[in-house]
């Protein structure tokens, strides 16, 4: 049994070089989606970070301008006086206790959870489910603030976080398949001055050491580094 099916091999036989400049790679990313639904855009980067280390992490925040095409569900740990502007602002959950109990009782259905710092220290409680799911407020991701309103906006209009993993990677979805090419490339860019601007003071050697794009369930498109991270600039 192959290991991927007719249509994969079809479009995977069209990465034919080693590396692409990112204009090129965006273009031949359209043309290597295999599924019926729109797909989503990916970008994979392997960092010479090493996580271990307290001056080599990397996690923050960055809005992309036109997006990610997802629908973001959010929810926001508020006080009572603030639950009507934070459902207002598009979070589909917004509380004090019941929702916290809620989320005790196995609830979660959401993307991002947002909270205004003085509710932190109630969320003890559920802080290891939230924490397993990579859901828990984190003042370094931008998701507990007092400006819970405006926090809300940004995150359903395309603020995305980014965060290195265990083995120095990050995955972060930057568009859909159906996206212009521009509004693909500038979102890219975007997200790659994050990155360069992100660098920590820790990071020695190389610090960007791969980047690749894919669409959901499509094959890798390696891009040029040096050139990607110029462009991006």
């Amino acid at each position: 049994m192959p290991q991927h099916g007719k249509k994969y091999r079809e479009v995977a036989k069209l990465v034919s070089e080693e590396t692409y400049e990112l204009a090129a790679a965006l273009e031949l990313l359209k043309k290597t989606s295999v599924t019926k639904f729109d797909s989503s855009c990916e970008v994979h980067m392997a960092l010479g970070l090493d996580p271990r280390q307290a001056d080599q992490q990397l996690r923050g925040t960055v809005a992309l301008p036109h997006g990610t095409g997802k629908t973001v569900r959010v929810i926001a740990f508020v006080p009572e006086s603030q639950v009507k502007a934070a459902k207002e602002a598009g979070a589909v959950e917004a509380g004090d206790e019941e929702l916290i109990e809620k989320i005790e009782k196995g609830w979660l259905d959401f993307d991002v959870a947002v909270a205004v710092p003085d509710m932190m220290k109630k969320l003890g409680k559920i802080a290891k489910t939230l924490g397993q799911k990579g859901l828990m407020p984190n003042p370094k991701a931008g998701t507990v603030t007092p400006e819970i309103v405006k926090t809300i906006g940004e995150i359903k209009k395309g603020k995305v976080e980014f965060r290195l993993d265990k083995l120095a990677n990050l995955h972060n979805v930057f568009g859909k398949v159906s996206f212009a090419g521009p509004e693909l490339e500038e979102n890219l860019k975007t997200f790659l001055r994050a990155i360069i601007d992100a660098k920590p003071a820790g990071s020695k050697g190389t610090y960007v050491k791969s980047i690749t794009l894919a669409t959901t369930m499509g094959p890798g498109v390696p891009v040029s580094v040096n050139e990607a991270l110029e462009s991006a600039a």
